[in-house]
């Protein structure tokens, strides 16, 4: 599957109650947005997964929501999605060590996935055969997407380009893939202009 979305950095969402709620896509990867859900540090710690609506909120706006109509199914969705970002952050975090780690938790995601083909003719075009996406009663295939962006990313990605954002309060990961390979910020116009201004009175008063 593929994770082609055109959205800035730092989004900025009105929930049910009226109030803004960050919805952070700087990661460059679904798998690593993932896990930016949660970010922050001491009191500024936010987590834009707190109930299933939520869930379901953040995979609309990553584009690969289920087409799930009947929102009671969807109940145990937040703690299917607490517990795979869990296992995302852990693979993540001991890829990036160089050390082994147990892929079973994932592996239990993926078996979820169930497709068939389906043969495609429309008037005036050639048929052609592509791959269906079966449904599925287990609230945890909602995830599915997800599940598959981490094992890809584990399994193909360069992770000395998988990094922290270099702002010390800033928890956020993402994935370079600018040309010079240099990207040091979750989003320039965030912590970038900020630690570049601190820089600059760090100077200034020396």
């Amino acid at each position: 599957m593929g994770y082609n979305i055109d959205v800035v950095n730092w989004r900025l969402n009105m929930d049910s109650s009226g109030h803004n709620s960050s919805a952070l896509f700087v990661g460059d990867n679904l798998a690593l947005d993932f896990i930016n859900t949660a970010y922050g540090v001491g009191d500024n710690k936010q987590d834009l997964l707190t109930d299933d609506a939520s869930v379901t909120k953040w995979l609309q706006q990553a584009q690969v929501a289920s087409r799930r109509s009947d929102q009671a199914k969807s109940r145990g969705l937040l703690k299917a999605a607490l517990e795979l970002r869990d296992i995302a952050r852990e693979l993540v975090t001991m890829r990036h060590a160089g050390k082994w780690a147990d892929p079973s938790a994932l592996n239990r995601y993926l078996s979820l996935g169930s497709y068939h083909l389906v043969l495609r003719w429309s008037k005036g075009d050639e048929p052609a055969v592509t791959n269906q996406e079966a449904a599925s009663d287990n609230v945890e295939a909602d995830l599915l997407p997800v599940a598959e962006a981490l094992a890809q990313l584990l399994a193909e990605a360069n992770f000395e380009k998988v990094r922290k954002c270099e702002c010390d309060e800033c928890t956020l990961l993402f994935y370079d893939r600018t040309k010079a390979g240099r990207r040091r910020w979750c989003s320039m116009a965030m912590c970038g202009n900020r630690m570049k201004v601190a820089a600059y009175r760090a100077r200034s008063k020396a």
